[in-house]
């Protein structure tokens, strides 16, 4: 019988649970001990499941605990760690590693390790199936297996859930590849496809994302092309994409955990290796500098309407590195925030979507009230992120919150005629 740990119950490992849980049984493990009490308590506070999902889950006798003893008797795990970068944009496998040695402690012979963490081809079985062998005294590929099988979670998106996006799959050995296939197959509606070896399944995931942030940065830098032109980017879009094989993409900031961290993941070991990964560094450098170039706008626009700016108020719209989503982890809206501090401005912060008492581990200058039940003015306002809540409001809204004539810096194309548009 198969009996599941899910390690990691963050925006990954929590619907991974949850889906698993409705055929197998399943133990979610997290060191976050104030996590694993609210889960118990039915509440996820990143809103991947809602109160109605946790109860299923709950209903189906699935367990959440920080205590190692508690997972000793499952015979499947699967890794769902985070997998960040440090500050010098190199891989932090911190997290998997330690994991590795938990899981260590209590594995057994027979037992198979799947992970799904992010990593660059070779982590899986140069790194931490060394850590499983140290930590436990057993033999790899003869006591226990492993496997991989990419995240595919995309954070706040209630339609495209971990059952419906087809699921890449490996294993160890063709045997145990086989067996990890049939695994995510039985609860993963979408259907599997079962790579030639863990390798290609890492691989497979590191440039998916590798791929959007290089597009992605090819409109940007279209953007800062086109704005020095005076043509508007979102036109030029519409119009070129007309043509059926165009790739219709649009301009902005790249947060968030995946497209702005995996990329440097396969960037360090080309680098490694002795190859210089020109396209992809250079795509990073021009995602990472945006929210710099929406500060400078902001300035310029400022000042061509006479508004001060040294203690200006300014205010931004949206902290989360994406749309109807609380998470904040990469978010690159700080930078416009930063930037903006440098030429003394006065910033405020509304989102409603992040938890005031959020830790602020990722954003250190707190978020303010509702500032539209209040009387406060600003001098600009930047709509940084599109929430549903900010999309619905007509421009006249914002223009309340102006003083004199309202500077509103549209980042996502939330309104019509802003004062300035990426």
């Amino acid at each position: 019988m198969k009996k599941i740990a899910i390690i990691g119950l963050g925006y990954v490992g929590l619907p991974l649970a949850h889906a698993f849980s409705a055929r197998y049984s399943v133990v979610g493990f997290d060191i976050n001990e104030a996590r694993v009490k609210e889960l118990n308590e039915g509440y996820d506070r990143t809103l991947e499941l809602d109160e109605h999902q946790m109860e299923e889950a709950l209903e189906n006798d699935m367990k959440f605990t920080a205590n190692l003893d508690d997972i000793a008797d499952c015979n499947i795990y699967i890794v769902t760690v985070p997998t960040p970068i440090d500050k010098d944009n190199r891989p932090d496998l911190t997290p998997l590693v330690q994991s590795s040695q938990s899981i260590g402690k209590v594995l057994k012979k027979g037992d198979v390790v799947i992970y799904e963490s992010t990593v660059y081809p070779g982590v899986t079985e140069e790194v931490c199936v060394p850590e499983l062998e140290k930590t436990s005294g057993l033999k790899f590929n003869k006591d226990f297996f492993v496997g991989y099988s990419p995240e595919r979670i995309n954070p706040g998106d209630k339609e495209h859930t971990v059952t419906k996006i087809l699921k890449v799959t490996s294993g160890s050995t063709p045997e145990i590849a086989k067996k990890v296939d049939t695994l995510y197959k039985s609860v993963i509606v979408a259907g599997t496809f079962l790579a030639s070896s863990i390798k290609v399944a890492e691989a497979s995931k590191v440039i998916e994302n590798t791929q959007r942030d290089v597009n992605i940065a090819l409109i940007n830098e279209l953007a800062l092309i086109f704005d020095t032109m005076g043509i508007d980017t979102n036109e030029v879009i519409d119009a070129a994409a007309t043509k059926w094989n165009f790739i219709k993409l649009t301009p902005g900031l790249v947060g968030g955990h995946c497209i702005g961290v995996d990329p440097y993941y396969l960037t360090y070991k080309a680098e490694e290796l002795g190859y210089k990964p020109n396209l992809i560094l250079g795509a990073r450098q021009i995602n990472n500098g945006m929210g710099k170039y929406i500060a400078e706008q902001t300035i310029k626009e400022m000042i061509k309407h006479d508004k001060k700016v040294k203690n200006a108020n300014i205010l931004v719209l949206g902290v989360t590195f994406k749309e109807d989503c609380p998470d904040m982890r990469n978010t690159k809206v700080v930078d416009i925030i930063e930037e903006l501090k440098s030429y003394e401005c006065q910033v405020d912060v509304y989102d409603p979507w992040v938890d005031p008492n959020e830790p602020k581990q990722h954003y250190t200058h707190g978020i303010i009230a509702n500032p539209f039940e209040s009387e406060k003015k600003y001098d600009a306002i930047i709509l940084a992120v599109a929430h549903q809540q900010f999309k619905v409001l007509a421009r006249s809204a914002y223009e309340k919150l102006s003083t004199s004539e309202a500077v509103l810096i549209d980042v996502k194309g939330i309104i019509e005629n802003p004062t300035w548009r990426l």
